[in-house]
């Protein structure tokens, strides 16, 4: 059998076992394909000697594919070749990456991280109204438990009546209304008081919170076995504001009396009295007429005004004048001159004025621990100190006497809290 003649290399095909793509697909193709060769039918008996050249002929192809791949190797006889030899791939791709940085910008290696991130902080409405969407929604269970508008209930005689009721109330009531308008007359100044606006009455939405405790400890003066010095203490307290009311009540202004009292006159006194005033009224008549007449009534001489005196008057208003200007431009300076001492006086008083701003802070908290703010009519009266004499004290709960003051501290304990309004304290008749 002959040689068979080396194909050349062919496109890529697909064969039954792999992808076969050149010359070293083809020759695997050749080696291991169903064809009608001598070398790759199987199904022809070979002799000896043609299996030997089959294997000697894939071996020459196996190789010749090896060499394929290799780099052919450059001559390195002399300079030249040296230099025609040397690679520039690294240098040609310095450039071209050089040029592309130089499009594009400048390089990302080199650029700072402020300039290729950046925090996004603009808002996704479409995300927040798929949100609003989703919690809109009304679930199914939910829907058909809501009444449908278009579907009116079925009437009732019932409501019919309730709703008649309703309607003729309201017109009555209507026109009461009317009929109260009609009668009060336009621009009077008598005003009704049940139709008065909720402008005029002022709600405290939220009350402050009392300063005072609502339940106060006595002194230690106060105990059924008090020492000595805590008693004289307690007891020098209630003596000085007894002392303090009857002070008040002696130096204090004294209201205006109802009734004045005096002397009862007769007739014959009273008919004097009269005479009296006639005389008295004659006589300023009398003194009126004879008395000189009004000066504006008396005739005024004119006299005659000369140049001279003109000029003189003239001259000398000139001079008040000067004299008036020189004497305010003296004092602006004197008030220039003693600009420091009015900044100090103005400093001083600023001062003074901060500490009676923080005087009336600090005598303001303390009348509110001493009693609430004005509620009512009445004032707030505190309870006198309960504090045993030096004959009532005993030394033992047993021979102490009974006093129902609890409720009363409570009532007191109220009232200077603000949570009840003080009242009058009322005398049985």
């Amino acid at each position: 059998m002959g040689r068979p003649a080396v194909r050349p290399p062919r496109p890529a095909r697909f064969t039954g076992r792999h992808e076969v793509s050149g010359r070293d697909g083809w020759a695997d193709a050749v080696l291991t394909s169903g064809g009608d060769s001598p070398v790759s039918s199987p199904s022809k008996l070979l002799s000896k000697s043609e299996e030997k050249n089959c294997k000697q002929k894939r071996i020459h192809i196996e190789r010749e594919i090896r060499e394929m791949g290799k780099k052919a190797k450059s001559s390195r006889k002399g300079k030249k070749s040296w230099r025609a030899n040397i690679s520039t791939e690294d240098i040609e791709e310095y450039f071209e990456n050089n040029t592309k940085d130089a499009l594009s910008g400048g390089s990302l290696s080199n650029a700072p991280s402020e300039s290729l991130f950046y925090v996004d902080k603009s808002r996704d409405l479409s995300v927040k109204r798929k949100i609003e969407k989703s919690k809109e929604k009304v679930l199914r269970c939910d829907s058909l438990l809501q009444r449908n508008p278009f579907v009116q209930p079925v009437p009732s005689s019932v409501q019919k009546k309730k709703q008649a009721k309703k309607n003729t109330k309201a017109v009555t009531n209507d026109k009461n209304d009317d009929d109260q308008k009609d009668e009060s007359v336009p621009g009077s100044s008598t005003i009704d008081l049940w139709d008065a606006g909720e402008d005029a009455v002022k709600i405290t939405k939220k009350l402050k919170l009392s300063v005072i405790p609502a339940v106060e400890v006595e002194p230690p003066g106060c105990s059924f076995n008090p020492a000595h010095e805590s008693h004289q203490d307690a007891l020098a307290v209630a003596v000085a504001d007894e002392m303090q009311k009857l002070y008040r009540d002696e130096l204090g202004p004294k209201p205006v009396p109802l009734t004045v009292p005096g002397e009862v006159i007769d007739e014959e006194e009273k008919y004097f009295l009269d005479a009296d005033g006639e005389d008295n009224d004659d006589q300023n008549e009398n003194l009126i007429e004879n008395g000189d007449a009004d000066p504006e009534k008396r005739p005024h001489k004119t006299k005659l005004v000369t140049r001279v005196e003109m000029n003189r008057r003239i001259r000398r208003k000139e001079q008040l004048k000067a004299e008036a200007k020189a004497k305010k431009v003296e004092e602006l300076s004197k008030e220039i001159d003693s600009l420091p001492d009015i900044l100090q006086e103005i400093a001083k008083e600023d001062e003074e004025k901060h500490k009676r701003h923080l005087r009336r802070i600090v005598a303001k908290k303390e009348r509110l621990k001493a009693c609430p703010p004005r509620l009512g009519k009445h004032k707030f009266v505190p309870a006198p100190l309960q504090v045993l004499l030096s004959e009532e004290k005993t030394g033992s709960l047993r021979q102490l006497k009974g006093c129902c003051t609890l409720v009363k501290d409570r009532f007191k304990s109220l009232e200077k809290r603000g949570l009840v309004v003080p009242s009058k304290k009322s005398t049985g008749k």
